[in-house]
């Protein structure tokens, strides 16, 4: 148990420069790409899904997508201590889970639960800026486990 609170720990902490990461690159990108990123996009499909959009004021959907961002990057985190591998590198560890997760939530189960569009509707500057703000989660994730020193995936072998 204690592995996988210092593994939430980690991604919850991980979600922090992640946010960040997106906010400044978001900025970097074309106007004409600089719709919503994709924790807004998301928690407001499954707004929607659930009937509530409507009634969501803006400070509220705002909100409800740093709460659903963060609550998704400390549970990606607690089930991060049970399926990395023993690594002398946590960070480059951290960063490979960090890639798999954008690859699986991304290309995988968003857009086969419609709460996402398919890779091919969005543009190749929107996905690099995701792959990057995952990197950087993956790699916080490991230094915070490492330097917590509690999950096999991030101690040192």
């Amino acid at each position: 148990m204690e592995r996988i609170s210092t593994g939430a720990l980690g991604g919850f902490v991980a979600t922090i420069p992640m946010t960040a990461a997106m906010m400044v690159l978001h900025k970097a990108l074309p106007k004409s790409e600089q719709k919503p990123l994709p924790p807004r996009q998301i928690t407001m499909k499954t707004a929607e899904a659930l009937g509530v959009r409507e009634y969501l004021t803006e400070d509220a959907k705002t909100l409800s997508s740093y709460v659903a961002h963060f609550g998704y990057g400390t549970a990606v985190g607690a089930v991060s201590s049970t399926l990395l591998p023993r690594s002398r590198h946590p960070v480059v560890a951290g960063m490979g889970f960090g890639l798999a997760v954008w690859a699986g939530s991304y290309l995988g189960w968003l857009p086969a639960t419609g709460l996402f569009p398919p890779p091919n509707k969005e543009t190749k500057k929107r996905h690099a800026l995701m792959i990057a703000a995952h990197l950087v989660w993956g790699g916080t994730l490991g230094v915070v486990a490492a330097r917590k020193g509690r999950l096999a995936g991030f101690n040192r072998g």
